[in-house]
């Protein structure tokens, strides 16, 4: 049997998902204890022992200033502007896409226009939004919509385009006008590919986020980060990122959960 018609049953789908984590552990722990071997005091690659003992002081133990927990703070900070920032981008590109896909004179006006606004770098505006925006939370909430906002514009652009015309011709024929065309035709079909684009687009908002924080911030996980490299202290460092990427896959997986529970038309037709 060839293999491109072999597939693994759900105890090998578990093994072999769980296949690349375990090699990356693996390397890290050796290329990790070779290098303590060499130097004891060694804090580039500290152990899974180091990283443990350190996760737990930052999970539990209060700032000697503030008396609050830092990572639990930077946590709140950094999911706060993130939220705001996508829920932003998600309105506008919903609404501009719908506009985009549906209505002719806004196609012709607009879409070379995103298009030409999605090749701009983001990070190269955030000099210019921390001049006219301060360096508060506004410039980087900012600096998330904008750098997401065209892609989902596009997107949605595209797949209300897709629909079928016969929908939009007998829904004209019953006397529908544009905007009950927009609300009752289209919108329920584009909300499933609309949490598929917030899903892709959560990779691009968490560096547009930790770049801000990064520059110019007084807390979050981004600032966090780049506040101890200077102390090389790769521990809290790497303590962050998997935090990071943990809580990446847990907002993703929620979407896809609600995407599943709202809209099972959807998933059975993908």
């Amino acid at each position: 049997m060839r293999w491109i018609n072999r597939h693994p049953g759900a105890a090998g789908r578990l093994m072999l998902a769980a296949l690349p984590f375990l090699l990356v552990a693996l390397v890290y722990s050796a290329a990790s204890a070779a290098r303590l071997a060499e130097n004891p005091q060694d804090r580039i690659l500290p152990s899974f022992a180091t990283l443990g003992d350190t996760a737990l002081r930052l999970l539990t133990e209060e700032d000697r200033r503030s008396g609050e927990i830092l990572f639990w703070g930077d946590t709140a900070s950094s999911l706060s502007l993130l939220a705001s920032g996508v829920g932003i981008a998600a309105l506008l590109g919903l609404c501009v896409g719908l506009a985009i896909g549906l209505v002719p004179m806004v196609r012709s006006t607009f879409q070379g226009f995103v298009a030409v606004l999605s090749m701009i770098p983001p990070l190269a505006l955030l000099p210019i939004l921390f001049i006219s925006l301060g360096v508060g939370d506004a410039a980087k909430i900012a600096l998330i919509a904008i750098g997401i906002t065209p892609f989902l514009i596009r997107d949605l652009s595209a797949r209300t385009l897709e629909l079928p015309q016969e929908q939009l011709v007998k829904a004209q024929t019953l006397g529908a006008s544009t905007l009950a065309i927009a609300v009752s035709v289209a919108l329920p079909q584009i909300m499933p590919r609309l949490i598929s684009a917030v899903r892709l687009s959560l990779g691009p908002a968490w560096l547009f986020l930790i770049a801000a924080e990064a520059v110019a911030s007084e807390s979050g996980l981004g600032y966090r980060i780049f506040l101890v490299r200077r102390f090389l202290a790769m521990d809290v460092i790497l303590t962050y990122v998997a935090w990071i990427t943990l809580l990446a896959f847990l907002i993703d997986w929620g979407l896809a959960r609600l995407s599943r529970w709202a809209y099972p038309w959807a998933e059975a037709r993908a």
